[in-house]
């Protein structure tokens, strides 16, 4: 007998070096991890196809028939077992072309055999190549399932001879000889409130369903489970903070932020930028740290809302410090902010990677000693030489740029730590913010300023090209800029897109000085050249800015109004949106051209055909989610989900999600401790899923 905590390398048939490979290829250490290895597909094993019924378009066959006319054909390597399939329909042929020699020992020609694979067809007949094979009456004879499992595994695992019938093969034997039940994981009443499977249960059928409907109520109960400690851990800790954390508490607001209200503000805030700044002046007043998840589309105007946000902070005798992933946008942040502060004797700095050694130290100087009152940077900030006089307030801007390890060193530059706003200009679906950020705050600014025109969007294939270079040459003719975008630097073996170098010279051509001047900036460029670059651009010197994405994010040139984006179908729909927002940032009615070739897969015609349908960046996530899934969100692998997701989906699973986080909120209304005897379990549970996993939900 074994327990869930063997090593498995004393399971039969695996031993010490199977056992390796298992642990390196497939993270499975002891036998409780095989339960978790969950399959990712069922094959009906009661269905078999005649032979006459077999076609290539099947993704799989089972068929019952005999096996004969066993041969041996070629020499060498080349060599390769041959044989007839045969039932009362017809004949096929089956192929090996590795283990040939266990082959011709273990199959005995003349015997019926149950034989499953994929068919294919060479020439004009149809055969299968390396098919299963099982003596008919060892097959019927089995305990297995009607529906058998298949498991995920590696191309390394599969040469160490650990494949998905390996998997299969273990976890039976695991199922068959584990000494007790596998134990519960939610208390009793909740199992039986919700009418859903015990855990047995569901760990039972998940990989030996008798039929599709226990398999359906297996895995759901199993998707449940796990979305629920999810919800039920980022709840607890968001509960646990707001009562457990103290930060500073900001009273007044005086007259850096009233001046500004009254003698600098450029336009009128909308009625979403009030909504925010009401939410973070509650947060400031508590006296708790706030940690609130800042999101709004392109050109929303969260930069103006987290700078007057700052104003409170300086009115409450506090600094403020405003992070950016890169030195472009950071850049960009000091030069909007500086002019929106114009004459309100507010000093601001800058401090990024290329700052020199003498200014450095000087800044440093002037920020201990509380004359810098805003200071602005890249990850340049979280250096431990970098000391506030008091800092109150962290903006950090295109969040899921920086590792929650960089973050949270900001975390200590006071006594208390600061309040976190953490800004993305990539709105987040709601199952991603549920989740990925559900122990934060979440302000959304869902309106455009007033005026904004909406970018109009058009897909042109590369045939087109001289028709935009005429569109091109008519909007710099009114006085416009143009931005042409290039997935790649240089042309690529390994991709047929288009490259800016090759891109440059045919603009050259088309482009010529002296009536028209051309700007490059790509992240070859030492800083000081792309500085230059884009200072051209951002004056009207240069019409035209050749670029790669390194103008994602940061750049804010208003009388920009043309975005051509080449080999459009490389890019994600998250990253063309954010490319698109670079122009309608001026008065102008402005326009994004995708360009692609007609080799167009059916993923990458979806996203060029959403770009064109909608501006809204929260459709475009969802649209995005659906076809990427949800993929590493916040950009680092310390993400904000507490526990690695096995079986659950965040694109399919929405409504289980939610009604996951339904359940869990009402159980922390009521217990928010978790201290109730029936909620233990819960305890347990939790602390056994972060083992080994860093607390990092307690940073934005």
């Amino acid at each position: 007998m074994i327990d869930l905590q063997s090593d498995i390398k004393f399971l039969p048939g695996v031993g010490p070096k199977k056992a390796k490979i298992i642990n390196e290829e497939l993270q499975i250490f002891v036998v409780e991890d095989f339960l978790y290895h969950f399959p990712y597909r069922y094959i009906d094993r009661t269905k078999y196809h005649t032979v006459s019924e077999i076609n290539t378009f099947l993704p799989y066959i089972q068929s019952k028939g005999i096996i004969k006319n066993m041969r041996l054909i070629g020499q060498g390597r080349k060599q390769r077992m041959v044989a007839d399939f045969t039932d009362d329909t017809g004949t096929m042929e089956l192929c090996w072309f590795k283990g040939v020699q266990w082959i011709s020992k273990n199959i005995t020609s003349g015997k019926e055999y149950v034989i499953f694979g994929k068919a294919t067809k060479f020439g004009s007949k149809v055969n299968i190549v390396h098919p299963e094979a099982e003596e008919a009456s060892k097959h019927e004879n089995k305990l297995a399932s009607s529906l058998e499992a298949t498991y995920h595994t590696s191309d390394k695992a599969k040469k160490g001879y650990v494949n998905s019938k390996t998997i299969l093969k273990i976890t039976e034997y695991i199922f068959k000889n584990l000494e007790t039940k596998i134990p519960e994981t939610l208390p009793a009443y909740l199992i039986k409130e919700l009418k859903i499977f015990s855990h047995n249960e569901a760990m039972r059928n998940i990989h030996f369903p008798k039929d599709n409907l226990l398999l359906k109520q297996a895995t759901y109960r199993l998707k449940f489970e796990e979305l629920f400690y999810i919800q039920l851990s980022l709840l607890k800790e968001k509960k646990n903070r707001k009562t457990k954390f103290r930060s500073y508490k900001f009273e007044l607001v005086g007259n850096y932020f009233n001046n500004f209200f009254k003698n600098n503000l450029p336009f009128e805030l909308t009625g979403a930028q009030k909504r925010v700044l009401k939410e973070l002046r509650n947060d400031f007043g508590t006296g708790k740290q706030s940690n609130r998840l800042l999101q709004g589309d392109v050109g929303s105007g969260k930069t103006l809302v987290a700078l007057m946000s700052m104003l409170i902070a300086l009115d409450n005798g506090f600094q403020a410090a405003m992070m950016a992933p890169t030195e472009i946008l950071a850049g960009q942040h000091l030069e909007t902010i500086t002019d929106f502060l114009k004459g309100l004797n507010i000093n601001v700095a800058l401090l990024t990677g290329s700052t020199k050694t003498k200014a450095r130290r000087e800044l440093h100087e002037a920020l201990e000693s509380g004359e810098i009152h805003i200071l602005i940077g890249t990850h340049a900030l979280i250096e431990d030489k970098v000391k506030f006089k008091n800092l109150g307030l962290v903006i950090i801007d295109e969040q899921h740029r920086f590792g929650v390890a960089q973050r949270s060193k900001m975390w200590k530059k006071n006594t208390l730590p600061p309040h976190i706003i953490v800004m993305t200009a990539t709105p987040i679906p709601r199952t991603l913010a549920m989740t990925v950020y559900g122990d934060l705050d979440v302000s959304v600014i869902d309106e455009l300023p007033p005026g904004r025109k909406s970018v109009k969007t058009y897909h042109a294939y590369d045939s087109q090209r001289l028709r935009v270079f005429k569109f091109m040459k008519k909007q710099i003719a009114l006085g416009r800029q143009i931005y042409i975008v290039y997935p790649l630097i240089q042309e690529s073996e390994n991709f047929d897109y288009k490259d800016l170098e090759d891109g440059l010279e045919s603009i050259s051509r088309a482009f010529p000085p002296p009536e028209y001047s051309i700007s490059v900036v790509h992240g070859r460029m030492k800083p000081e050249e792309k500085q230059k670059s884009m200072q051209l651009f951002a004056k009207g010197i240069t019409k035209i800015m050749i670029a790669t994405t390194v103008i994602e994010v940061g750049v804010n040139i208003p009388n920009a109004s043309v975005m051509i984006i080449e080999s459009a179908e490389r890019f994600g729909l998250s990253q063309l949106h954010q490319l698109r927002g670079r122009v309608g940032r001026g008065n102008d009615q402005s326009y994004c051209i995708l360009m692609t070739s007609y080799k167009l897969s059916a993923d990458g015609r979806k996203r060029i055909q959403t770009m064109v349908e909608t501006n809204d960046g929260f459709k475009i996530s969802e649209a995005d989610l659906r076809l990427r899934g949800p993929g590493d969100i916040r950009g680092t692998q310390q993400s904000g989900i507490p526990f690695d997701l096995k079986i659950s989906n965040l694109v399919q699973d929405t409504e289980i999600l939610q009604y996951a986080r339904n359940v869990a909120t009402d159980i922390l209304e009521n217990d928010p401790k978790l201290t109730e005897s029936r909620h233990s379990i819960f305890n347990t549970r939790l602390k056994k899923l972060r083992r080994g996993n860093k607390n990092w939900s307690v940073v934005s």
